[in-house]
């Protein structure tokens, strides 16, 4: 072999080793992208399970989600009863108790002809929705549990919400948000819906389901379920739910003063968690509660003109006079300035 001179024994690595790089990246890479495809197809991805379902789109939130078809999922999509006898379940069986076989239906505020004939098969798009949607409405659900919730809600009212949110944080969601579920009157057309998990508030302990729901033991109060509800359909084996205050908190809330165990840090983890995803996703909703003149939250129903205007996070004590969840307890500071927070980070 003849001999070369430094300089192009260098030029000839260089290229020699440009060539191989080419070789050993370009072409497998071809070949692998062909097969990636062919892997692909057919595969079933699990979800990580933190997402809900937004006009068919899957949105992390960073809490533990169950969706209405999830094993386990609360599904507000059918028609029979959930928690009946199969023989008992079907709409034949409950349509004299309940008025219509579906309890929920399609928003149509604001929407085009062109739009609404597009979106009433259910085609909705993400834009459609983020030009719709702009509240969301927390509830407590007077049930206890989520399970319990849903037994009420779906399979004796004919009602619907969004999210049920458990008292160990999971949450389940039961419908797309895309649909108008039935959950806060003149709210449903514009607004997103979740039950959370809590016996409710009252005018005094004594004779109310707070001087059975609760007890105290070395750690402070704690929840305890009845009897009859067995683990409550709790996802968390063995969860025992706290108050986050270790004190009934009292406040006035349309007209009525009140008393009521806060909720438990675990739902207002998830809480904060979807509110920040849904604010996020669904941009009309602002981050914010209603407040009173002096910045703190408000405890009376809107006026009409406010209801019309505002655009946020909100309570169904705000949406109607006769109501007064979420209640006195609820640290509206904390989920708000949290799911800030979460926002930030993620911008």
């Amino acid at each position: 072999m003849s001999e070369r001179s430094p300089g192009r024994r260098v030029l000839f690595r260089i290229v020699s080793l440009a060539v191989l790089a080419f070789t050993a990246a370009f072409l497998p890479t071809c070949r692998s992208t062909g097969d990636a495809t062919e892997r692909r197809i057919g595969r079933i991805d699990e979800r990580a399970g933190d997402e809900i379902m937004v006009a068919g789109r899957l949105v992390h939130t960073g809490a533990p989600v169950v969706l209405w078809t999830d094993p386990g999922g609360y599904d507000a999509y059918r028609v029979e009863r959930r928690f009946s006898p199969p023989d008992q379940s079907a709409w034949s069986a409950i349509e004299g108790a309940i008025g219509s076989p579906n309890r929920y239906s399609l928003r149509r505020s604001g929407l085009d002809e062109e739009t609404l004939e597009r979106v009433r098969g259910g085609g909705w798009t993400l834009e459609d929705l983020q030009r719709t949607v702009d509240q969301f409405v927390l509830h407590y659900d007077v049930s206890g549990t989520s399970r319990q919730c849903f037994k009420i809600l779906h399979d004796r009212r004919g009602l619907s919400v969004h999210f049920l949110l458990d008292i160990d944080g999971t949450i389940y969601q039961t419908l797309d948000v895309k649909e108008r579920a039935w959950h806060a009157t003149k709210a449903n057309d514009r607004s997103v819906g979740i039950e959370i998990a809590h016996i409710g508030a009252y005018e005094e302990v004594r004779g109310t389901p707070l001087e059975t729901w609760y007890d105290r033991d070395g750690s402070g109060y704690r929840i305890r379920l009845p009897d009859w509800m067995g683990d409550g359909g709790v996802r968390t084996r063995g969860f025992v739910g706290r108050p986050a205050t270790d004190r009934f908190v009292e406040g006035e809330i349309n007209g009525r003063e009140l008393v009521q165990p806060d909720f438990t840090p675990e739902q207002y983890d998830s809480l904060i968690k979807l509110t920040a995803a849904l604010c996020t996703v669904l941009p009309r909703i602002e981050c914010d509660f209603p407040r009173n003149e002096n910045g703190a939250p408000l405890n009376r129903v809107m006026t009409d003109e406010e209801f019309v205007r505002y655009r946020g996070v909100l309570g169904h004590q705000h949406v109607q006079d006769n109501k007064i969840d979420p209640g006195p307890a609820m640290d509206w500071e904390r989920v708000i300035g949290g799911a800030r927070r979460i926002m930030r980070r993620n911008r």
